[in-house]
């Protein structure tokens, strides 16, 4: 028996899909006979399975459960939940082998998809090639799986307030804080952990719904921050942090309703961690601020500036043996005490442990940040075919350029007197992403001037922005 996945199914970082178009049961099973099999082959037997709060998730991970037991491998599942409670489940059990998360993301309510981890590491890129070979040529093992159930919630909030451990109650009792869980399945847990953490704490849809009806769950788009802050300026709380639909990505403002970035977060981390572990290698995307760069250095740490996309961080602190790192798109891990994997409820407690060791408010260490000129990640639509041979063409004409610095890493980008700019193909869509960053608000027009500059050479504009 063999089967073909829709072409636009198994992605670089995923596997997502339309449900009822592009995705369904069969898919799921096809990938669980898959990543079963491979599992068989590298020696394990036991996969964690768990789902975010999508209505068609219970669908796909009955099919998904099929699947994999259907190769003989035993599945563990730890039910409803956000993602990193599946990566918890898989990290902190020595008998798991695997651990694959049915989710749809911050995508719109119609998409599903899975995130993956095999063996303690991401399965991503030429892995998920190989589910589709597989799954063409119908090489899978056959054998009769056991199917267990393991509610791991209590165990998983336990251990993310192990973040606190020494540190004084009272630093803590007097804490104001904001939530919203925009009605992702990280809601639950949430309610589950602030009922336990000092201080007050107040919280916005904790109720899981599939159709986000209050709004979208993508903490790196302002605009659904907006509840969150007017929360935050009634009540006068501390600071306020938001989730998106699977709970892996953080998004926060402060007590004066600034909203702080994912470097700017990854900045207020640093600072912490390097008190403890001076010299550390910190990791941040292309995207990220200058200033952030800069905070790392002076707090005595070892920036690097990699690759956007969490499979390829993860890949990359484990080469490094980097104990912290972030996206611009609110992904953060940290690898000191906690498993290396993206968790944005950990994050969460991660602030307010920061926030006191380091005797500062989040609103003071926000203030504190320097005020730098930077746009939002521009993202416009550009045909499949030409996404990656424009970012060579570019790189080309720089090479040949005077007085401009330019790090190849993941695009381009280039520092000038002016500040940055970065041009950078999506791995995930047919889209270029741009962004640039200046100390003055003409140098960002001279910046963006260039980058258009860029795009006409290669006979492309910046043309109506692109969704995610």
């Amino acid at each position: 028996m063999t089967y073909t996945f829709d072409s636009t199914v198994l992605r670089e970082y995923d596997i997502r899909g339309i449900i009822g178009e592009t995705l369904g049961a069969d898919d799921a099973r096809a990938i669980g006979k898959g990543f079963g099999t491979l599992i068989r082959r590298a020696g394990g037997s036991m996969v964690a399975v768990g789902y975010d709060g999508r209505v068609s998730s219970p669908m796909l991970e009955h099919a998904l459960v099929e699947g994999l037991t259907s190769t003989g491998v035993n599945v563990r599942k730890v039910g409803m939940g956000p993602t990193p409670m599946l990566y918890y489940a898989e990290a902190s059990a020595e008998d798991v082998d695997g651990g694959i998360q049915i989710t749809g993301s911050h995508n719109p309510a119609n998409y599903n998809g899975f995130k993956m981890v095999f063996q303690g590491r991401p399965f991503f890129g030429a892995d998920i090639l190989k589910l589709g070979e597989m799954a063409e040529a119908g090489d899978w093992d056959v054998g009769v799986g056991e199917v267990e159930t393991l509610d791991v919630l209590d165990d998983y909030i336990a251990r993310m307030l192990t973040a606190l451990d020494g540190i004084e109650e009272g630093a803590l009792s007097s804490l104001r804080v904001g939530w919203d869980a925009g009605n992702g399945a990280a809601g639950p847990a949430l309610e589950k952990l602030a009922a336990r953490l000092p201080g007050e704490h107040h919280l916005l849809y904790t109720d899981v719904d599939g159709n986000f009806p209050n709004h979208h769950p993508d903490p790196t788009v302002e605009a659904n921050l907006e509840d969150l802050r007017q929360l935050v300026a009634e009540k006068n709380l501390d600071f306020g942090i938001a989730f998106d639909g699977d709970g892996d990505r953080i998004g926060a403002i402060d007590g004066e309703g600034r909203v702080i970035w994912g470097d700017q977060l990854l900045m207020i981390y640093a600072e912490d961690l390097l008190k403890e572990r001076a010299g550390a290698t910190i990791i941040a995307d292309v995207k990220a601020s200058r200033a952030l760069f800069d905070s790392v250095s002076a707090n005595g740490g070892k920036p690097l500036m990699w690759k956007t996309g969490h499979s390829l961080i993860k890949s990359k602190m484990k080469e490094t043996g980097s104990p912290l790192a972030g996206e611009m798109s609110g992904h953060v891990f940290f690898a000191d005490t906690y498993y290396g994997f993206d968790d944005a409820l950990y994050a969460g407690i991660r602030l307010i442990a920061a926030s006191a060791r380091l005797g500062k408010s989040v609103t003071e260490l926000r203030g504190a940040m320097p005020d730098m000129l930077n746009t939002p990640e521009m993202r416009f639509q550009v045909d499949e075919s030409r996404k990656f041979a424009a970012i060579d063409e570019v790189k080309e004409r720089l090479a040949a350029a005077t007085g401009v610095e330019v790090n190849a890493t993941d695009g381009v980008r280039v520092n000038t007197a002016d500040g940055w700019w970065l041009l950078r193909a999506s791995n995930t869509q047919d889209v270029l992403v741009a962004r640039a960053e200046s100390d003055t608000p003409e140098g960002l027009d001279r910046l963006m001037a260039q980058i258009d500059e860029q795009l006409a050479a290669s006979g492309l504009e910046r043309g109506p922005q692109a969704g995610h």
